[in-house]
């Protein structure tokens, strides 16, 4: 194999200055969102002390992002998403200007900075499956993988170096200047949208309301693709989560060091930003179904033998390794879930998809936690690990059609570029 085949497409940004504009804006918006995530915990751990309040952040976040998700889903299949995605987008400026002036004024109000948390994720939920469904409608159908894998090298890249530099900003030049930063890159986000072309609904298209996002979901059952792609990522989202653990195997058999549990999430990054430089691979296989399939067993694996890790290189090593095949699969899995979606439904299922990649990891977190609570951290890991390989292994023995999935060729054209 060429070594031009293996590393990552660039032709989504030559192809369609829309995309590369979204791409751009996008690129910003998430490193700003790296940003507030710090700045958010670390204020009300400065009000509250207290590790309830921390942790209620998650829950302000995750209410939002599932109910409105699924709402946002229904506009997405019957409105222009290029007015969604600018009104949401412009809405998010608004709240991200409200959190930096509440830093700036001071007030230390602990109900207000989470009414702005969650008026912030709630137009967030509102434009995210818009967003997502857009690709597809930007690029040629056979570049929309390539498309999809940019966008997820930028968010890796914001998760390694975005809350390095909130913590920096934070300490030397204080809150308001990072709330500041989210903000600015929130005008970038804004203005990455602001050119796209007109993108109505399909004619004929489903009102907005309970029966779409029925609609939605049945489709979601309906065909195999779908379903056994979301399958696979809930296999492995809720059985192997690995997050929550990090604290206790870092405790138990690495000393506590602070900066230890730093390198467990960058390890993780860098083998998602490793797989995503090298994502041409993948964004171009013919058996994208199998390759979803053996990335989410990779992970699982991968995760079972951090759970046995003695030397620290090993443990950092196979964080590395469950990095690259999170990354893996999940482009493929989003590339799947929007080529083989009907335009018509692609917001309602786009929203369905984010809804299981807001609750998934939080339910798996969730059920770490609690086994290794009743039995210890390595049996936890260790045994989702496994689990999440059996639960992957049956998608694959009993979807044929997610395994014998191919993508369309270079000579489909979408419906714009």
């Amino acid at each position: 194999m060429r070594l031009s085949s293996a590393v990552l497409d660039l032709s989504p940004l030559r192809a369609s200055r829309s995309f590369r504009d979204l791409w751009l804006g996008s690129s910003a918006s998430a490193l700003g969102g790296q940003f507030v995530t710090v700045a958010v915990l670390y204020q009300v751990w400065e009000l509250t002390g207290s590790a309830f309040w921390t942790g209620a952040i998650g829950l302000v976040r995750a209410v939002p992002l599932i109910v409105f998700g699924l709402v946002g889903g229904t506009l997405a299949d019957a409105t222009d998403r290029r007015r969604i995605v600018r009104w949401t987008t412009a809405a998010q400026l608004v709240t991200a200007s409200g959190l930096a002036a509440q830093a700036l004024a001071q007030v230390q109000s602990l109900v207000l900075l989470l009414a702005l948390v969650g008026a912030q994720a709630t137009f967030g939920a509102l434009g995210v499956p818009a967003r997502r469904a857009l690709p597809p409608r930007l690029l040629p159908l056979a570049q929309v993988p390539a498309g999809i894998a940019l966008q997820h090298l930028s968010f890796q890249v914001s998760m390694l170096v975005g809350p390095a530099l909130a913590g920096i900003v934070i300490a030397e030049l204080g809150l308001t200047w990072a709330f500041g930063v989210q903000a600015v890159t929130f005008v970038l986000a804004w203005l990455g949208v602001l050119r796209l072309p007109h993108l109505p609904p399909d004619a004929g298209a489903d009102r907005p309301g309970l029966a779409a996002m029925v609609a939605g979901v049945r489709l979601v059952l309906r065909r195999p693709v779908l379903r056994g792609s979301l399958a696979t990522d809930l296999f492995a989202t809720i059985l192997a989560m690995p997050i929550s653990l990090f604290p206790l195997v870092n405790e138990v058999r690495f000393g506590g060091s602070a900066s230890t549990l730093g390198f467990f999430l960058s390890a993780v990054a860098v083998g998602g930003i490793v797989a995503g430089l090298l994502s041409g691979t993948v964004t171009r296989a013919r058996r994208a179904g199998l390759v979803q399939l053996a990335a989410a067993g990779s992970w699982g694996l991968a995760l079972a033998g951090f759970g046995l890790a003695e030397p620290l290189w090993l443990a950092l090593g196979l964080l590395a390794v469950a990095g690259a095949a999170d990354t893996i699969s999940v482009v493929i899995r989003a590339a799947m879930v929007q080529l083989d979606t009907p335009d018509s439904h692609r917001g309602r299922v786009s929203a369905v998809e984010s809804v299981i990649g807001q609750a998934g990891p939080d339910v798996g977190n969730f059920r770490g936690g609690v086994v290794a609570g009743l039995t210890s951290a390595p049996l936890a890991l260790v045994s989702g690990g496994l689990a999440c390989v059996l639960g992957v292994a049956f998608v694959g023995w009993r979807n044929r059609g997610l395994r014998d999935y191919r993508p369309p060729t270079p000579q489909l054209p979408g419906a714009g570029g």
